[in-house]
C-alpha cells in the first residue's frame, strides 16, 4: 500500500504536470502515507490532501481506500515511528500539539525528561523559537548540574514484574528493592509493585545498579544526586535527536557541554563513608564562616557579623514564611486528591511527584526551622 501510493503520488503531483511543487512521501507505516506536497498554505495543504486521497483510492481495488487525516505544520521527524508537530485538522487553528515515540509520554524517564522535552517542542513548534529553545536547554542543563532541580522530577519509576534470578542482567529497581527488603521487610516493595528510585552518586566505577537509591532515603540523610548520570542517560538522547535535525550534530551536543556545564554542586550527605566519624561544627548564617568556642553556643553569627543580624534574622524569616507557603499548598492540593479536606494526608504514592516535593518541603521547612531557632540568643541584638 505504502509503494503503491508513493508511487501515484510522485507521479502525479509534479511541477510537469502543473502543480506548483514536485510532492514527496516522507514516511509510511503500516496503514498511513505522509506526503509533503510543498506548499506553506495550510488551506491549500489540506485540498491536495483529500484530493490525493480520493486519487490513490481510484487506484486500489475496492474496498481498500485511503482518507486525508491532517496536517502537521510545522512538523520534525526524527526517524521511524518517532516525530513530533502540530496537528491541523483546519486551516483556523491548530488542534493540538503531537508526539509520537517521543519522551513526553514515557514512563521510564524521569518527570524532568518529560518536561524538558515538552516545553523544548512547544517552543520550536508553537513558538518558533529555536534560540529561546536552545537558552532553556542550556540553563535547565547548568540546573541540574547545580543541585538545583527539585528532586521530585529525578525519580524513575519501574514495574518488578519478576524476581532477581529471572533478570538476565542486574537492574537499578531489582537491586534496589532487595537493599530496602534488607532495611524494613515491611514497607519494601514486592512483586508486581513500581519501584521508585534515584541515581546517587557512587564510588568510582560503580555500577548504575548498584547507584539507585530510594527517594525518601535520600530527601532523609542529604544524599547526593549522580546529576552527570540524569544528563548523560537520561537528557543527552532525547535532545540530540530533536535538536540534531534542526542545527546539526556539532551546535546539538554544544548545548550538553560548554560554559554551562562547568560547575557542579555536590550535597554533603549526612550518613555513610567518612561521615561516621564526622562532627559537624556550626557556621555563621551570614559569612558562613565556621563558628569556634563562645561563637558556637552563643547564636547564629560571628561577631564579624553581629551588626547584620537583625538583617539576616529578617531572611531567613522569609525564607520560613516561603516554605511554609509551599508545604501547605502542597498539603492542601494531596488532601483534595484524597477527596478531604479536613483529614491527615494518608498518601503515599511514590508514582505521584507531588508526594516526593511535599516530603521534600516538609524537609526544607523543618531545617529552615531549624537555623531559625539558632537566632534565640541574639533576640535582644535583633529587637
Amino acid at each position: 500500500m505504502i509503494e503503491k501510493t508513493k508511487e501515484e503520488v510522485e507521479k502525479k503531483y509534479t511541477i510537469a504536470n502543473g502543480y506548483t511543487f514536485d510532492a514527496q512521501v516522507v514516511y509510511g507505516d503500516t496503514d498511513s502515507v505522509m506526503v509533503k506536497f510543498g506548499t506553506k498554505d495550510l488551506a491549500e495543504a489540506m485540498k491536495l490532501g483529500e484530493e490525493a486521497a480520493q486519487f490513490v483510492s481510484s487506484k486500489f481495488v475496492k474496498p481498500i481506500k485511503l482518507e486525508f487525516e491532517k496536517v502537521y505544520y510545522p512538523y520534525l521527524l526524527i526517524n521511524k515511528k518517532r516525530y513530533a508537530g502540530l496537528f491541523w485538522t483546519r486551516p483556523e487553528k491548530y488542534d493540538k500539539m503531537d508526539t509520537k515515540g517521543i519522551e513526553t509520554v514515557r514512563r521510564d524517564n524521569c518527570l524532568l525528561v518529560q518536561t524538558v522535552i515538552e516545553k523544548v517542542l512547544r517552543m520550536i513548534l508553537i513558538d518558533k523559537d529555536v534560540s529561546g529553545a536552545q537558552q532553556y536547554v542550556k540553563d535547565t542543563v547548568a540546573d541540574l548540574l547545580q543541585n538545583k532541580i527539585d528532586m521530585s522530577k529525578l525519580v524513575i519509576t519501574k514495574a518488578l514484574t519478576k524476581t532477581d534470578e529471572q533478570y538476565a542482567a542486574k537492574q537499578a529497581h531489582v537491586e534496589l528493592a532487595q537493599r530496602m527488603k534488607k532495611r524494613d521487610a515491611g514497607s519494601a516493595p514486592g512483586l508486581g509493585d513500581r519501584v521508585a528510585y534515584v541515581m546517587i552518586r557512587g564510588a568510582a566505577g560503580a555500577k548504575n545498579f548498584e547507584k539507585s537509591e530510594d527517594p525518601i532515603y535520600v530527601l532523609e540523610n542529604n544524599v547526593p544526586i549522580d546529576t552527570k548520570y540524569y544528563l548523560d542517560n537520561q537528557l543527552a538522547k532525547p535532545l540530540t535527536r530533536i535538536f540534531e535535525p534542526i542545527l546539526g550534530e556539532t551546535k546539538a551536543r554544544s548545548l550538553l557541554t560548554g560554559d554551562h556545564t562547568r560547575t557542579i554542586s555536590v550535597a554533603a550527605p549526612s550518613v555513610g563513608g567518612l561521615m561516621k566519624f564526622a562532627k559537624k561544627t556550626q557556621t555563621c548564617m551570614g559569612c558562613k564562616k565556621p563558628l569556634t568556642g563562645k561563637e558556637e553556643s552563643g547564636g547564629a553569627v560571628c561577631s564579624n557579623c553581629s551588626p547584620r543580624v537583625g538583617e539576616l534574622y529578617k531572611k531567613t524569616l522569609d525564607r520560613v514564611s516561603d516554605l511554609e507557603v509551599r508545604f501547605g499548598r502542597l498539603w492542601t492540593q494531596c488532601q483534595r486528591c484524597q477527596g478531604s479536606m479536613h483529614c491527615e494526608v494518608i498518601c503515599s504514592s511514590k508514582d505521584c511527584p507531588i508526594f516526593y516535593m511535599r516530603m521534600k518541603a516538609k524537609k526544607d521547612l523543618e531545617d529552615a526551622g531549624k537555623e531559625l531557632s539558632r537566632f534565640d540568643a541574639d533576640q535582644a541584638a535583633i529587637w
